[in-house]
């Protein structure tokens, strides 16, 4: 039993540890970036205030545009230059700041859920100012690549309500024609969806839009936020999704050299963070998808997103997107599947961004249900999370009965199992057969303990994905100074200057893994035996792997470890309760069962033998 139980313990481990290793391979790491992560938010809107005064950047192929046309504000004289404006929407939900500057968007602000936290930057920028929501004429080939840039002159500015701002523009070819572009951003309260609208209007001089193949692309970058340390593929990702048009989600592998274009108009894209994702909506007949992650300087990953219009027949268009730009949550997506929202859109799927994925997604919901209900109760998401463990372990105790009394039988069949093993030493077939036989005379299985600990791995693997994923424990304190946020890993000492530990790439001192270790190995010493207290495999389960775990846990988030520290003290609370049960029962058992009879007294020498006739 000692070594079925410990391959079982082993196997767990092995199980665990290629669930890992899966999960680095399809997200791999990536090094930190070298500035603070406040200073992104900084430097962009820095950036922003210093964008030149009428830069213009030659973009219209295979001549450059002509010099940009003298734009007037309103009540101004016709011939004065715009100045670079600023335009900022409120809601309750955001706070944007819009641009003239190409009309693009510089910072898209989401305010925090339940009154806790700061607003979050959902654009994240390099040394080169934002290109959210930005134009550029030319195919999604040359745009992506860099090729073709965006326009950042000045537009004419209007807003024409408190949600609704439009920007607008004349552009000349080199052949003779002009044209007026126009964007106009909607936004509306209780929406983290807005609506652009590009619209072009040649007039009589444009009879078609065709810039290499292109009327113009659209253009998101360089990444989404919120700010972040690294991208691990675990406490921070970048994933590229699309739903096709038979409804079906499938991801894209980008890389900076190969990146992904999408031609067979789906649904919809979308860049998908951990928690946040931005997905886009083209609501036109023909666009083109792509993805890209070009590196840009001062800026550790980029993440962008292009939509591409082909080349229009005509002098006047209008073409409409909607973009969802908000958090990866059930309750803020279901509403575009009943179509309750401003835009009316229904049965559109964005549902898909927030659902659990894998065999194991069914018990990840339960487990948020009970978490969620726990909360409602104690508005402190460490003590739900206690309470959620106190549940799982009052759940399993069947389970865990049935194996702790397997481990007390086998105490109590050891010595006869000592015997045969010691009987038929050199022949282990034989062994084997006595065992069986033995095994099936006592009424035992010998796998009835190793069963137990096989089904905590499933609710292991499950709770990790709960404890990384569920967005309203992003930020949520259990002990204030020390575990602030229960989604990542706590600490109580960052190294100083930088310092990651070789080979284990730890940046800090954290004190749960210890008290975890601390939990399993008092455990371990206060249940085992006499017996197994000789025994060298389970010395090796005592000792050694607490310590494998150790080196497991010790990145991972902070109410993981805070679960299975509380599932160890009250396992062992369930063993001290049942050794208790079982030494009583065995107490009234020995009072209840009849005196054994006494055996005869013998004489000193022993019985006199019989004399022979």
């Amino acid at each position: 039993m000692e070594k079925r139980t410990l391959l079982a313990v082993v196997l767990s481990m092995v199980v665990m540890l290629v669930f890992l290793m899966v999960q680095d391979s399809f997200f791999p790491r990536t090094p930190p970036p070298e500035r603070q992560p406040q200073e992104f938010q900084e430097q962009a809107h820095e950036q922003a205030r210093d964008i030149p005064q009428g830069d213009v950047t030659p973009i219209l192929p295979p001549s450059p545009l002509l010099p940009p046309l003298a734009l007037a504000e309103p009540g101004v004289p016709v011939g004065e230059i715009v100045l670079q404006q600023y335009v900022t929407v409120e809601t309750d939900l955001l706070r944007v700041v819009l641009t003239n500057a190409g009309g693009n968007i510089v910072s898209f602000q989401l305010r925090p859920r339940r009154d806790r936290g700061e607003l979050e930057e959902m654009i994240l920028t390099g040394d080169v100012p934002a290109q959210a929501f930005a134009v550029a004429f030319g195919n999604l080939d040359d745009v992506m690549a860099g090729r073709v840039l965006p326009d950042g002159r000045n537009f004419r500015v209007r807003q024409i309500s408190r949600y609704v701002v439009e920007f607008a523009q004349e552009f000349s070819t080199p052949g003779g024609g002009e044209f007026t572009m126009t964007k106009r951003y909607q936004f509306q309260p209780g929406e983290y969806m807005f609506q652009l609208t590009v619209s072009l209007d040649g007039g009589p001089s444009m009879h078609y839009f065709n810039f290499n193949g292109a009327a113009y692309t659209l253009i998101f970058g360089p990444q989404i936020g919120p700010t972040f340390q690294r991208l691990d593929g675990r406490h921070e990702y970048r994933n590229f999704s699309v739903l096709n048009d038979r409804g079906r989600l499938r991801n894209e592998r980008v890389t900076e050299r190969d990146p992904s274009i999408i031609t067979n108009h789906p649904r919809w894209a979308a860049i998908v963070g951990k928690y946040f994702t931005l997905a886009a909506m083209p609501l036109t007949p023909q666009y083109h998808i792509g993805f890209s992650v070009r590196s840009e300087s001062g800026l550790s990953d980029a993440a962008r997103m292009f939509v591409s219009r082909p080349a229009l027949v005509g002098s006047q268009h209008v073409d409409s997107y909607l973009f969802y730009f908000g958090p990866k949550t059930h309750q803020s997506l279901i509403v575009y599947e009943r179509g309750d929202n401003a835009f009316a859109q229904r049965d559109t799927n964005l549902i898909e961004l927030a659902a659990n994925r894998g065999f194991l997604s069914p018990l990840e919901n339960i487990l948020k249900w009970f978490l969620e209900l726990f909360h409602s109760w104690v508005p402190n998401y460490g003590v739900a999370i206690i309470f959620l463990t106190i549940l799982v372990r009052l759940l399993m105790f069947p389970l865990t009965k049935k194996g702790m009394e397997a481990s007390i039988r086998m105490q109590a069949l050891s010595p006869k199992i000592k015997e045969i093993q010691e009987r038929n030493k050199g022949n282990p077939q034989k062994m084997n057969a006595e065992m069986g036989e033995f095994y099936k005379r006592e009424g035992y299985n010998p796998l009835s303990g190793c069963f137990p600990m096989l089904i905590q791995l499933p609710i292991f693997i499950a709770m990790f994905n709960l404890f990384s994923n569920h967005f309203d424990l992003r930020g949520a304190m259990f002990i204030p100074g020390w575990i602030p946020d229960l989604s990542v890993p706590e600490y109580i000492l960052y190294f100083p200057n930088g310092y990651t530990v070789p080979f284990l790439g730890w940046t800090a001192l954290r004190l749960l893994p210890f008290i975890y270790v601390g939990s399993q190995l008092l455990y371990g010493k206060v249940v085992q035996t006499p017996e197994q207290k000789h025994n060298k495999h389970m010395k090796m389960m005592l000792y050694v792997l607490p310590l494998v775990f150790f080196f497991i846990l010790y990145e991972m988030p902070s109410g993981l470890l805070l679960y299975w520290t509380m599932s160890n003290l009250l396992t062992m609370a369930q063993q001290f309760g049942l050794n208790k049960y079982t030494a009583r029962k065995k107490a009234a058992a020995a009072a209840l069962a009849p005196p054994e009879p006494a055996k005869p007294i013998l004489p000193p020498g022993g019985a006199k033998k019989k004399k022979k006739k």
